[in-house]
C-alpha cells in the first residue's frame, strides 16, 4: 500500500517539475554579448549587468509575444527600469575582465510573474507555454545531408516550440508517421518536424512540414540565409511564429468540457493527462474520476474547437465527439490500431 501511494505521489509531481524546467527555459535568454568600460571593472561589471538585463528583457517580450501585438500597443516601453523589475537573476557563461574592462556573454532569467503582470498590464496578449517537444528530421540532398544533420544541436534551448534533433540518415521529404513513430518515440516526442533544406550554399531555405499520427501539416518557408547555421536558427524562428499564432489567446470565449480518457495503461493516462495540462488553450483542468483504462475529466478551454484539436494533436492526443460526449485517446495508440 505505501509503495502504490509513492508511486501515485511520484507520477503526480512528474507534470510539475516538467512544468516548472520548461517555465525556466523559456524564461531564460542565454548569450547576451556585453563590453563595457568603466572607472574599475566592478564598475564595468555592474554596467554589463544592467546592459545585458535591457537587452534580454526585449528580447524575452519578443519571444512570447506576436509583432502585430507589440505594435498595437505603443505604450509598450522597455526601459532600464523595466528591466531590472522583469529580471530574477543574471548568470555568468564567460567573461574576461581587467583594467576597467569587463566582456562576456551572460544569461538573464526573467521572473515568470512580473512579465505576466508587465504585458497584461499593457494589454498585450502573449503565450509562454511550449508546444509538443518535436524530433526534428533534417533533410536535404545527399551532398549536404551531414552537414544539414550536423548544424542542429541535439537540443533546442529557450524555444517556444523544443526540438530535438534526429542523427538517423536517409529520410526523404514525404516520409509519413508509420516510418517516423518509433523514431518520436526514441526521443520521447509527440510529432516530428521534417526540415528540408532548400536552396545552394549562400543562399539557403528551410521548409517545415510537421508530421503526426494524426497526417502531416506544412508549416512554410524560411527567409532566404547564407549559412546553414543561420537556416536552423531561422527553422526554430519559424516553429515559435507557427505556435505563437496558434496558442496565443485574445477570444474571451470559454466553454466548459467533461471529457471521458481512454488509456491502454497508468503511463499512457499520466502522458495523456500531461498533454491537457500543458496546452495553453486549456485551463481549470480538473479530473473528476480515475478507472484501471478510463478516466472522467473536465476543463475550460479558450477560443474555438478547431484550434483546440489541432493543438492536442500535436501533442499526441485525438479528440472526438462519441454518444457519451468527448472522448480523448492517444493518437499514437490509435494509429497502431488502425495498421493491425
Amino acid at each position: 500500500m505505501i509503495r502504490s501511494w509513492l508511486i501515485l505521489v511520484l507520477v503526480a509531481l512528474v507534470p510539475v517539475s516538467m512544468a516548472q524546467a520548461q517555465s525556466r527555459d523559456v524564461y531564460t535568454i542565454s548569450g547576451i554579448p556585453v563590453d563595457e568600460t568603466a572607472e574599475t571593472v566592478i564598475d564595468a561589471q555592474l554596467a554589463a549587468f544592467s546592459s545585458a538585463k535591457l537587452i534580454g528583457a526585449r528580447q524575452m517580450i519578443e519571444r512570447i509575444t506576436l509583432t502585430q501585438d507589440r505594435a498595437a500597443a505603443p505604450q509598450l516601453m522597455i526601459d532600464q527600469a523595466t528591466a531590472d523589475l522583469l529580471a530574477a537573476a543574471v548568470d555568468v557563461e564567460e567573461e574576461t575582465r581587467g583594467a576597467g574592462r569587463y566582456r562576456g556573454r551572460l544569461a538573464v532569467v526573467f521572473n515568470p510573474v512580473n512579465v505576466r503582470a508587465f504585458l497584461e498590464q499593457n494589454g498585450v496578449a502573449y503565450t509562454d507555454q511550449q508546444a509538443a517537444t518535436a524530433v526534428v528530421i533534417p533533410v536535404s540532398s545527399l551532398a549536404y545531408e551531414f552537414d544539414w544533420n550536423s548544424a542542429w544541436p541535439d537540443r533546442s534551448s529557450g524555444q517556444l516550440a523544443p526540438t530535438v534533433t534526429s542523427r538517423s540518415f536517409g529520410y526523404t521529404s514525404d516520409v509519413d508517421w508509420p516510418v517516423l513513430a518509433s523514431e518520436a518515440q526514441l526521443y520521447g516526442a509527440s510529432r516530428a518536424v521534417i526540415a528540408q533544406l532548400l536552396g545552394v550554399p549562400g543562399s539557403h531555405r528551410v521548409e517545415l512540414t510537421v508530421v503526426t499520427a494524426s497526417g502531416r501539416q506544412s508549416l512554410g518557408r524560411t527567409p532566404v540565409v547564407t549559412t546553414m547555421n543561420e537556416a536552423v536558427s531561422a527553422a526554430g524562428d519559424l516553429l515559435d511564429e507557427v505556435w505563437k499564432r496558434a496558442s496565443v489567446v485574445r477570444e474571451t470565449g470559454r466553454t466548459e468540457v467533461q471529457a471521458t480518457v481512454l488509456y491502454t495503461s497508468m503511463a499512457e493516462w499520466n502522458t495523456l493527462r500531461g498533454a491537457l495540462a500543458q496546452s495553453p488553450l486549456i485551463s481549470e483542468f480538473t479530473t473528476k474520476a480515475v478507472a484501471r483504462d478510463g478516466a472522467v475529466v473536465s476543463f475550460i478551454f479558450a477560443g474555438d474547437g478547431t484550434r483546440l484539436i489541432s493543438d492536442l494533436r500535436d501533442r499526441g492526443v485525438s479528440i472526438t465527439a462519441e454518444p457519451i460526449g468527448y472522448v480523448l485517446t492517444s493518437a499514437i495508440t490509435a494509429a497502431a490500431r488502425v495498421q493491425q
